[in-house]
Formats: structure tokens, C-alpha cells, sequence
């Protein structure tokens, strides 16, 4: 394992309690667990929600760990209002979180309004940027044909390039997936090559974050060839140990 390799990872835990099946109890134990694995292994970053920066952040500090703590906006579905965006981020802002993943309204996108995607972009990278936060634009790749895909990323690309300056360029990332898309005939609903391929070259000089269904070091690796700068993934410790990981996300 290389300190390189884990730079990569932004380790993730974003099921809620209901989900995990956990009890209250469990649910914190097992997120303690999941951010200590974060320090001791020096992976870039733990994913959570929202309601538990803090306790993450806590657990950092006591153990002088540099690793940062993520958290996702209107998620998995996008469709809230860019106000109400807002109101998240802001949130996520107050209680610590290092980097924003903010899933984007690709389904207004599909509809055609480009007006109010680009108005919404704009509006979400300048409060991140003005607190010096980190924010991934998730443009959930599954539910995009290839021109889809193309267009988001560079419109995307576009509004940053046009108010943005380019110092600000390395803390956004168009990132493919939320792993919870549910995709028709049980095709992939996270990164695939061919969805990862048009979107470094569509967002460049913005980075490209691969996350869903990264499960083992040879997708790690094929993901980083592409030129992916983030890896999302629930499965970290068995990609760092060449490991298949089953997890579903």
C-alpha cells in the first residue's frame, strides 16, 4: 500500500440507521469504526450524512488525524429546490464538513432547463467557495445517455470557467454516481468506463470523481488510469488489501 494510493479514497458510509438495520447504538459504533479505519489507514476522506460531522469530526481531533470529513446535498434524488440546496450546504458548512457532494438536478437538466442548472451550479459552488469548501458535483451518470453525460459535464465546466477564477478550479469535481440509482435490467448504476472516459474528457480542467461499484484494486486501478483524481467507495480496506468487496454500493 502506498500513502499515494490511499490519497485517493474518499471512504464512504451514507446509509441511514433505517437502512443499516442498526440500532442507535450500533448505528454511532459502527461509524466510529468506519472513521477510525479512515485514520489508521490515512485515506483522504470519510463520506457520511450530515447529522454525524461533528461525532466524526470529534473523533479526528482526539486522534490528531488530518483526515477530512464529506458529506452529500439533496441525496440520493437531486430534485429539491436550489434554495433548499443552499440551506443544506450552509448547514453542512456550519457543522465542519470539509467537502460538499451535491447532487445536481439532472432531471431538470434531461428536460432542458439549462437556464436553471447553470443558475443552480453557480449559486452552489460560490457559497462552497466562499468557505473555502470542497464541492463535487454528482451528475448520477446511470441515469444519462452519453450526450447527456457530455453536455452536463461541460455545461458544468462551463459556468465555472466563466465566473469563476482558475485558483478555485482544483476544489470542484464532477463526480459520476450515488450508488443508489435503481437502473433498468440491472445494468451498472454506478461508474463504468465509459461513462468515467467522456467525463474527464468533457470536464476538464475541473477533476473527475468515480464513486459506485468500485470494489477491488482493479477498478481502483482502471478508474485512476482514466484519470480520476477521487474514488467514492464503501469497500477502501479491500481494495487497499486486493480484496473483492460485496458491498452494494
Amino acid at each position: 500500500m502506498s500513502f499515494d494510493m490511499v490519497s485517493f479514497f474518499d471512504s464512504t458510509f451514507l446509509k441511514t440507521q433505517e437502512d443499516s438495520g442498526f440500532s442507535e447504538e450500533e448505528y454511532l459504533c459502527h461509524i466510529q469504526s468506519f472513521v477510525m479505519e479512515a485514520i489508521d489507514y490515512k485515506f483522504k476522506l470519510v463520506m457520511i450524512r450530515s447529522d454525524y460531522i461533528v461525532f466524526a469530526k470529534e473523533i479526528i481531533s482526539i486522534n490528531n488525524s488530518n483526515v477530512l470529513v464529506g458529506t452529500v446535498i439533496d441525496f440520493p434524488y437531486g430534485i429539491s429546490s436550489t434554495k433548499s440546496k443552499l440551506y443544506e450546504i450552509n448547514n453542512a458548512i456550519n457543522l465542519g464538513a470539509d467537502d460538499i457532494d451535491v447532487v445536481v438536478n439532472y432531471m431538470r437538466f434531461k428536460q432542458g432547463d439549462y437556464d436553471y442548472i447553470v443558475d443552480q451550479v453557480k449559486k452552489c459552488t460560490e457559497l462552497c467557495f466562499s468557505h473555502n469548501k470542497t464541492i463535487k458535483w454528482i451528475i448520477e451518470s446511470a441515469a444519462l445517455s452519453e450526450n447527456e453525460i457530455i453536455d452536463l459535464c461541460k455545461l458544468i465546466r462551463d459556468v465555472v470557467l466563466n465566473n469563476f477564477n482558475e485558483n478555485y478550479f482544483q476544489n470542484i469535481f464532477i463526480k459520476s454516481s450515488t450508488g443508489y440509482y435503481n437502473c433498468p435490467n440491472s445494468k451498472p448504476n454506478g461508474a463504468t468506463v465509459s461513462a468515467i472516459k467522456l467525463m474527464v474528457k468533457n470536464s476538464f480542467p475541473l477533476a473527475v470523481k468515480a464513486s459506485g461499484g468500485v470494489r477491488n484494486f482493479k477498478d481502483f486501478d482502471q478508474m485512476i488510469n482514466l484519470g480520476v483524481k477521487r474514488i467514492g467507495t464503501s469497500s477502501a480496506l479491500s481494495i487497499l488489501n486486493s480484496k473483492q468487496s460485496y458491498s452494494n454500493y
